[in-house]
């Protein structure tokens, strides 16, 4: 593997907003050639503007709608066309549906969750492993955003919460059909990163007994700078499972 700091080559997908748009600029800060991943070429192009002086214009947009199986093969056939390998993979792009009553959600919100939360970490990750079993040197690492709903809810949130449930399965699975390949595999889970998305946890937000109640977030960086630690390991060691939250926000105890 490329060591990082010398042009190895990252995808993020989500790579134009939020926590992908951090942790993107992190890696390319870190020496990362990254190529950001979405569905809306706009939004790709102001972030690898935006962010052109301080990461060296190492940023490449790529539109790729990660639940589309031929989207997502184009997308990573275009990576190695451009770059020739992939050191590092950070499945990031998901969605959330409405917050309402499990009964009041629709087929087609619930599909939408699972193709961009769960399909979509998998059709990247079946093509990851296409290139970093067949390239050389061989190997790579793989990251996935898991959420601390991976492994507590939030009321209504099943959709959410299923396919995060599932991204630890996935974490696992990859970690170990990867073993004998040199590719690793570990899950960040996040707890009240502030972004565009959780706007409204820092105002109020439904709590379990409930009630309503705001609840404090931290920088997306603080996880951006753990994504750069967990990629900068050797590919013999691995950070299989890491939880970055707000310290004071009601996750661990009784809330």
């Amino acid at each position: 593997m490329t060591a990082a700091g010398n042009g190895a080559i990252a995808l993020v997908t989500g790579g134009g907003t939020g926590v992908g748009r951090a942790i993107a600029r992190a890696l390319a800060v870190a020496g990362y050639q990254v190529v950001i991943s979405g569905r809306r070429a706009e939004v790709l192009d102001k972030a690898a503007l935006d962010l052109a002086a301080e990461t060296s214009g190492h940023l490449h947009p790529m539109v790729a709608d990660v639940g589309d199986p031929l989207s997502v093969r184009a997308l990573f056939d275009g990576i190695t066309e451009r770059f020739g390998r992939l050191d590092l993979l950070v499945n990031n792009a998901g969605i959330s549906a409405p917050g309402v009553p499990m009964e009041e959600l629709t087929f087609e919100q619930w599909s939408a969750v699972v193709s961009a939360n769960l399909t979509g970490a998998f059709l990247c990750t079946q093509q990851a492993f296409r290139i970093m079993k067949a390239q050389s040197p061989r190997g790579g690492r793989i990251i996935n955003n898991g959420s601390i709903s991976a492994t507590t809810p939030r009321p209504n949130s099943a959709p959410y919460t299923a396919t995060k449930h599932a991204i630890t399965g996935l974490t696992k699975s990859t970690a170990l059909d990867g073993r004998d390949f040199d590719i690793a595999c570990g899950q960040i889970d996040i707890g009240n990163a502030a972004t565009e998305m959780t706007q409204k946890i820092a105002t109020g937000v439904i709590q379990a007994n409930g009630s309503l109640a705001a609840e404090p977030t931290i920088d997306s960086a603080h996880i951006a700078n753990a994504v750069v630690y967990m990629a900068s390991l050797p590919l013999d060691a691995n950070v299989l499972t890491m939880t970055v939250m707000a310290t004071k926000m009601p996750f661990v105890g009784r809330g």
